[in-house]
């Protein structure tokens, strides 16, 4: 098993939510500024409030990318009947430039855990055709990464990171 995917199938990323692969481009997540997010790190929804600074690697700008951002765990680890929820997508994303040069086409949404300790996954998609008409879903919830993949033939994931989430109590915001 590649080390990079250690924590991801620790984790039950890969598996649950996407097959394993190859990872081929570099993904880096940042909540407010500086703050790199690491595989398994954990994270406050405080912090997580507003969206990230995402960077994407690549070789050539002309590349396009899909970010997807998803909670397997909700609304309860122990009960997620609304897996995978999806919590943000951006699409046309020019390779080595970040998310804001993208299409945000479903808006983030600050995750809230209410019970349990949530898995917050970002898997990034090399578009296949480069800018492409991504198909957006409906709902939110019930979103399935391997379905979207397929049906907008995107392949499998270049890159993933996730992070663990919990809600904050009293006593540990302080």
């Amino acid at each position: 098993m590649p080390r990079v995917h250690q924590p991801l199938t620790l984790a039950r990323v890969i598996g649950d939510v996407i097959d394993s692969f190859s990872p081929t481009v570099r993904l880096t997540l940042a909540y407010n500024s500086n703050n790199t997010v690491s595989n398994g790190q954990e994270l406050m929804p405080t912090v997580i409030a507003t969206k990230p600074r995402v960077e994407v690697g690549g070789d050539d700008m002309r590349e396009a990318y899909t970010l997807i951002m998803i909670d397997p765990d909700a609304p309860s680890p122990s009960d997620p009947y609304l897996k995978e929820y999806l919590h943000w997508m951006v699409t046309d994303i020019p390779g080595s430039t970040n998310a804001s040069f993208g299409r945000e086409v479903v808006l983030y949404e600050s995750p809230r855990p209410v019970v349990g300790i949530h898995r917050y996954i970002f898997v990034l998609f090399k578009q296949m055709r480069g800018r492409q008409s991504v198909q957006v879903p409906a709902s939110r919830d019930h979103f399935n990464a391997r379905r979207f993949s397929v049906e907008n033939d995107l392949g499998p994931p270049v890159a993933a990171i996730y992070f663990n989430s919990q809600r904050e109590t009293a006593a540990r915001r302080r």
